[in-house]
């Protein structure tokens, strides 16, 4: 199948080409797979050559590279069963992408349990095993000290490497997101999960580059330049990866616990036809610090710009009608007073599409105004 560029490809996915579809999705082949291919294809190489001097320079580097290609087989897999299994419990999958660091799987949402997402998280690992176990088989059903025999040696342990090294239980890895779920089901806070994960993640990328480091000095020898590249690379990916996770979950706790009452401002609703005198009677009263103006049908149609209500001069406040100091509210420009949460923010995302501004009703009834712009601050802030 030829590959085609990126337009096919979902707006805001990974850039690269696009090779297939499965599981409703489409495969993309980012350009970072080739350096990585490259510098699998050179590493693996001298192996080769032990194995078999005699082939010649080309073909040494010819079977490195079936090895790498059976490497990236096998990390397609272990992305496709998170993809079916995903799509088995009702997700969204959204992309397979094949890069630098192997592959991943993206959804369009989060599973709904914590048995779903431990599932999801375990089946590729597990895909792994199946595929090393098949390659292990293949290597001893293979002729002795043949090239087919250390392709298949090597991608037999490859994939027992890339299982057990994903079932660490530490964010990003597969085994991070068993814990995410384990915690999730005995504590029911998803976002605890996460972040206690997320914490085992940064410890498992600071032990893994102590090790990558320590072993070698252990062991009376100086790391060399490829262990340093490669222990920083993959130390930093780890750490990267969890503490992106620890973010995202202190964001979705900060979601969990909004309520109108943080976000609004008291607000009291008021006839088209008041004075801004009458208006700021009724607010104090109220104990508000806003001002809606209902149409004759009660609809929220205004409220009261605070700066340009204090340009009137006193004398004048008691003639002045409040429309002349009022900003025009959008029709369906209101948010419902009893939602939280998740709900909230997704409501006030809806309506901030058309207007900055909106009104907090509660069984019919004005009881503040939320402004767009106070809400992002307070997510920022708490976040």
């Amino acid at each position: 199948m030829n590959a085609q560029r990126t337009a096919s490809r979902p707006a805001g996915g990974t850039p690269g080409w696009v090779i297939g579809r499965a599981a409703g999705a489409p495969v993309i082949l980012a350009p970072s797979w080739l350096v990585a291919a490259v510098v699998l294809t050179a590493l693996f190489a001298p192996t080769v050559r032990r194995f078999a001097p005699e082939i010649g320079n080309a073909a040494t580097y010819l079977v490195a590279l079936s090895f790498v290609v059976l490497l990236f087989v096998s990390v397609f897999l272990h992305e496709l069963a998170h993809g079916f299994v995903a799509r088995a419990r009702g997700l969204e999958v959204r992309e397979f992408a094949i890069t630098l660091w192997g592959g991943h799987t993206a959804f369009g949402g989060a599973a709904a349990s914590p048995g779903s997402s431990a599932l999801i998280a375990v089946v590729g690992p597990l895909t792994n095993l199946v595929v090393g176990g098949a390659c292990w088989l293949g290597a001893h059903a293979a002729p002795h000290g043949g090239l087919l025999g250390v392709v298949l040696y090597a991608g037999a342990f490859a994939n027992a490497f890339v299982a057990i090294f994903n079932l660490v239980p530490g964010l990003p890895l597969d085994g991070g997101r068993v814990l995410e779920a384990l915690v999730w089901r005995v504590s029911g806070d998803r976002a605890r999960g996460t972040v206690v994960a997320g914490w085992v993640g940064r410890v498992v990328a600071v032990g893994f580059a102590l090790w990558a480091f320590g072993l070698p000095m252990v062991r009376g020898e100086q790391p060399d330049l490829f262990t340093i590249v490669w222990a920083a690379l993959i130390g930093v990916f780890l750490w990267s990866g969890a503490s992106q996770a620890i973010k995202g979950a202190q964001a979705q706790q900060t979601v969990d616990r909004l309520t109108i009452a943080s976000v609004a401002r008291p607000a009291v609703g008021v006839s088209f036809q008041a004075t801004l005198a009458q208006a700021e009677a009724l607010a104090i009263a109220a104990g508000s610090n806003q001002v809606v103006l209902l149409a004759p049908d009660g609809r929220p149609a205004a409220y009261v710009d605070p700066s340009a209500a204090a340009e009137v001069p006193g004398p004048a406040r008691t003639t002045t009608p409040v429309q002349a100091v009022a900003v025009p509210l959008p029709v369906g420009a209101v948010v419902d007073g009893r939602l939280a949460g998740p709900d909230l923010v997704q409501a006030i995302g809806q309506v901030s599409k058309f207007a900055n501004a909106m009104a907090v009703v509660v069984d019919g009834q004005v009881t503040g105004l939320v402004f767009a712009t106070d809400v992002i601050t307070i997510l920022r802030e708490r976040s």
